[in-house]
């Protein structure tokens, strides 16, 4: 029996988007099906191929300008891929992947959406709309579904899912950092508690909350206690002033950007997510593998990754996560701590792994509908 395919289309193989293109990859791992994964825009390289998880790989690489407007550069060689050979779905990621693989072949698509507010412009729910015929939406969160939903009222749920961001979690808790080491790594005294956060120097991710969060909770904190915000980003400047008019400078870090943090992530007693409606958190992921304790914003997708609401704040309240922190340093013990560990283990495993995914994805209406798996 001739091989059949799935078509799995990327707009580029850089930051997260790699992991993305792996996570959807080994879906079907152990199925009657192969998969190529093409990325629209970046240059080959080995730790792409390599790292996208797929039987063939196809690295169109267009720039960033051939992939605006019309695209039809990229509809054209996507067709051309299409006719190779015996393809049964398309998954693309992100709008523009969607708009290609729509007008380039005649393929159900699954399009994958990562961000709220996709479907803001007119033209695109009009594009939506043409298509929903061989066209189903997935969301990373159901913050995202839900998103989606209310721009596209007249689709059938069925129509628009939820299938959860994921981590090969063998695969990052193997390549995790003794705590030790990873003090090292991170320019960390061994024995001062440590709250944490990673992420872009951004006005969406709010570290400005958590730095006066910070300072508010300092003198009710174990002595020694640093906040470490690992990243690079346009209030890198901004954020360091608030620092130093906070007058907690010498109790924060701001190491930059680290290749491979998360491997790291083992030198932190608490992680914090203080984003502005983060769509998913897949960083309360790589926390959670390594056994961190987490606080997050109670928007976005954030609480659906947690689901504990005494770890949740809101968006913005440097006084309800300053409480948060202090709590969390006074009650909490080893056999705590441990129990916290447990749950987010669990969790993980439960809702966030690559197997309860392929668990999720086989039960989907719109994969049953497709009589795909």
């Amino acid at each position: 029996m001739a091989d059949r395919w799935i078509l799995q289309l990327c707009h580029g193989h850089s930051g997260p988007f790699l992991d993305v293109a792996r996570q959807y990859a080994v879906l079907f791992a152990n199925t009657p099906f192969k998969v190529l994964t093409v990325y629209l825009t970046g240059e080959p390289c080995a730790e792409a191929r390599n790292g996208s998880a797929s039987d063939e790989v196809v690295f169109l690489e267009f720039s960033s300008r051939a992939v605006r407007g019309l695209k039809l550069h990229a509809i054209r060689k996507l067709r051309e891929i299409a006719a190779s050979r015996d393809f049964a779905l398309v998954i693309a990621h992100r709008f523009k992947p969607i708009y290609v693989a729509c007008l380039a072949t005649k393929l159900p698509v699954i399009g994958v959406h990562h961000a709220f507010g996709d479907y803001d412009r007119p033209q695109r729910r009009w594009f939506a709309q043409l298509f929903r015929q061989r066209l189903a939406l997935l969301g990373v969160s159901n913050a995202v579904r839900d998103d989606l939903r209310q721009h596209l009222p007249d689709w059938t749920p069925d129509r628009i899912e939820t299938l959860y961001n994921r981590l090969d979690v063998d695969n990052a808790i193997a390549h995790l950092a003794s705590r030790a080491e990873a003090r090292r790594k991170l320019d960390l005294p061994p024995d001062a508690p440590v709250i944490a956060n990673v992420g872009r120097l951004h006005p969406d991710k709010d570290q400005a909350t958590l730095l006066r969060a910070f300072a508010t909770a300092l003198p009710n904190l174990p002595a020694g206690t640093l906040l470490t915000i690992i990243g690079r980003g346009p209030l890198e400047g901004e954020l360091k002033r608030l620092a130093t008019h906070l007058g907690i400078a010498d109790r924060v870090r701001f190491p930059g950007q680290i290749p491979n943090v998360r491997n790291y992530f083992r030198a932190f007693d608490l992680f914090v997510l203080s984003s502005d409606h983060e769509p998913f958190g897949m960083v309360l992921l790589e926390a959670m593998a390594a056994e961190v304790p987490v606080l997050a914003t109670d928007c976005g997708g954030a609480p659906e990754v947690v689901g504990n609401a005494d770890q949740l704040f809101a968006l913005g309240d440097a006084e309800g996560l300053a409480s948060r922190m202090q709590n969390f340093f006074s009650a909490n013990n080893d056999d705590e701590r441990r129990g916290i560990s447990a749950a987010a283990s669990r969790r993980l495993d439960k809702l966030f792994s690559d197997k309860a995914a392929r668990d999720s994805f086989a039960s989907l209406q719109m994969v049953r509908n497709l009589v795909i798996i």
